[in-house]
């Protein structure tokens, strides 16, 4: 048995798809002593932090922060722009998006859900021409709103946002366009100004490589009209306050003072223009993913995503043979190697787990974690094709990191 003091030698490899591991360059931002929330010290902090987080988002308008999960952004992106009875669709792709629409219910919406049926639209992305098709029967236009993820954390599958943007304006159709990218952000390529997006929601434990406690809503102009006769009810999640008082940086309640300095920083280590900015973020996360999935595939095992387009560059979904119970592997790896996997949720749940690489990566991390995997599996007796970790070796020698190299002034 487990106690809370087992602390074994060296560093525990977290390699879920969030919480990710926090570098120690945020760790020590957030250190800094705690300053007064209405001082005239904070205002400079809750500008940089506000201006840092449109540039991740890539959007010119409003970004709220709350100090919540990111569930409390689901919420308030619902309550901001809708009323009690609104019909809203609902695209389900994995677990998370399941979660969503049954929150959507419970406020009392019209949740309609379309997808692939069974476990087969858990391996896939979203669809847009059946949302193009359900809006184009819409006549009344009766929905008010789509909600899709745009990666969806419990399947390792990155959906198509600008083609649901495209469906939703070939229909005709003014229903606002809602967006889970809290996994996605500063991970995932996401561009919400220019992929058209009214709300998206994200957190901070995932890319931005903070602990979890901070959310965010990215808001259009169109967004912040809807709100303004929006009828769900909302105090706390309420835009307007947050959005007026944001302008001279300070905030309607008590904001997460420390976890808004770790926020400056990883804005700065992501926006970094001598290390290529979101690009080469983004460039990073795509290498590291295909470096995994070169593994996954030398094993002989299964990718949970069946769509190759929309491999997900922040995790991967590990499905493992008939009769192995996928969370026994997970269990032993942890107990073996101190390294964590993700769980399988919901309707594969035993089925699979999920390497995270994401975040505070590098190569070696990720032969440490592939490693732990492979010796994992042959104890669980999986009769393994071949070694993942030479494959990935492989990989990753052969295919450099295009790194940006600070030259001396």
């Amino acid at each position: 048995m487990l106690t809370l003091d087992y602390h074994p030698t060296g560093r525990h490899f977290l390699q879920i798809p969030g919480p990710s591991p926090v570098p120690d360059r945020i760790l020590r931002a957030m250190s800094l002593p705690t300053i007064d929330h209405r001082g005239p010290e904070f205002a400079g902090l809750g500008k940089k932090v506000l201006a840092g987080i449109q540039q991740v988002f890539q959007t010119k308008h409003p970004v709220v922060i709350y100090p919540a999960s990111g569930t409390g952004a689901w919420e308030a992106a619902l309550c901001n722009v809708l009323s009690p009875g609104d019909a809203v669709l609902m695209y389900e792709t994995g677990h998370f998006a399941a979660l969503w629409i049954k929150m959507a219910k419970r406020l009392g919406l019209e949740a309609e859900t379309i997808g692939l049926p069974g476990v087969e639209g858990w391996r896939r992305g979203v669809q847009a021409d059946m949302i193009g098709e359900r809006l184009r029967q819409d006549t009344q236009h009766r929905i008010k709103a789509v909600c899709v993820v745009h990666n969806e954390t419990s399947t390792g599958v990155t959906s198509d946002i600008q083609a649901v943007r495209k469906a939703i304006d070939a229909a005709g159709h003014p229903a606002l366009l809602l967006v889970d990218s809290i996994s996605g952000l500063a991970s995932a390529e996401y561009r919400h100004d220019a992929w058209g997006v009214d709300v998206t929601i994200s957190g901070s434990q995932k890319g931005l490589m903070l602990p979890p406690g901070i959310s965010f809503n990215a808001l259009s102009p169109r967004a912040l009209e809807a709100s303004k006769t929006a009828r769900l009810p909302k105090a706390f999640w309420a835009w307007d306050e947050m959005v007026e008082m944001n302008k001279t940086g300070y905030f309607p309640y008590t904001p997460n003072t420390n976890l808004l300095y770790g926020l400056a920083e990883a804005c700065d280590m992501l926006l970094d223009p001598a290390q290529g900015g979101m690009e080469a973020v983004f460039a990073r996360h795509r290498r590291w993913a295909e470096g995994v999935r070169t593994a996954v595939r030398a094993w002989g095992l299964e990718i949970q995503c069946a769509d190759p387009s929309v491999y997900s560059p922040v995790l991967t979904g590990v499905v493992t043979p008939e009769g192995v119970d996928a969370d026994k592997v997970r269990q032993l790896i942890w107990e073996r190697f101190d390294l964590s996997l993700g769980t399988g949720l919901g309707k594969i749940k035993g089925r699979m787990f999920r390497i995270g690489h994401l975040g505070d990566c590098n190569d070696l991390t990720l032969m440490a974690a592939l490693s732990g995997c492979e010796m994992g599996l042959k104890l669980s007796g999986v009769k393994l094709a071949g070694s993942g970790v030479q494959a990935a070796m492989d990989y990753f020698a052969g295919h450099p990191a295009q790194v940006a190299l600070l030259k001396a002034a």
